[in-house]
C-alpha cells in the first residue's frame, strides 16, 4: 500500500501526491520540480545545482551533488505539496491505496462532490 494526499481547489481537479522517496526527483533535480509545476522550488534547487561547480572543488563538488540529489528525493514530494499549497489547493484527504488509480478510486468514492471536477 501506498500513501497519497489529496489536494483540492475550488475550480480543479484533485490532486494526489504520493507520500516517499521521489526517484524522478532524485535523477532529473530541478527539471522534475519544473514538470510539476513547483517553479520557485525548481529555480532555487538549478540554482543550488550550478552555484556547486562555481564554489566547490575535487571530492567536495561530487559530495555537494550527490547530496543535493538525494535531498532533492527525499523531499520532492513534500516541496511539490508546498507549490499546491502557493497556488491555493487545501489538504482535503490521506489516502491509502496500491497505485493512484485506485487512490483517486477511493477519494471519489468518500468525496463524490468531487467527481465532476475529476472528469474535467
Amino acid at each position: 500500500m501506498r500513501i497519497y494526499t489529496a489536494h483540492t481547489r475550488a475550480d480543479s481537479p484533485p490532486v494526489l501526491v504520493r507520500e516517499g522517496f521521489s526517484w524522478g526527483a532524485l535523477v532529473f533535480g530541478p527539471l522534475w520540480l519544473f514538470a510539476h509545476r513547483a517553479w520557485i522550488d525548481g529555480v532555487l534547487a538549478l540554482c543550488a545545482a550550478a552555484a556547486i561547480p562555481a564554489l566547490a572543488v575535487g571530492p567536495a563538488r561530487a559530495l555537494l551533488s550527490l547530496t543535493l540529489a538525494w535531498a532533492l528525493g527525499l523531499f520532492g514530494h513534500d516541496l511539490r505539496r508546498g507549490a499546491l499549497e502557493r497556488r491555493g489547493f487545501l489538504l482535503a484527504h490521506v489516502v491509502a491505496a496500491t497505485d493512484i488509480d485506485a487512490a483517486l478510486g477511493r477519494l471519489l468514492t468518500r468525496r463524490p462532490d468531487l467527481l465532476d471536477l475529476a472528469l474535467r
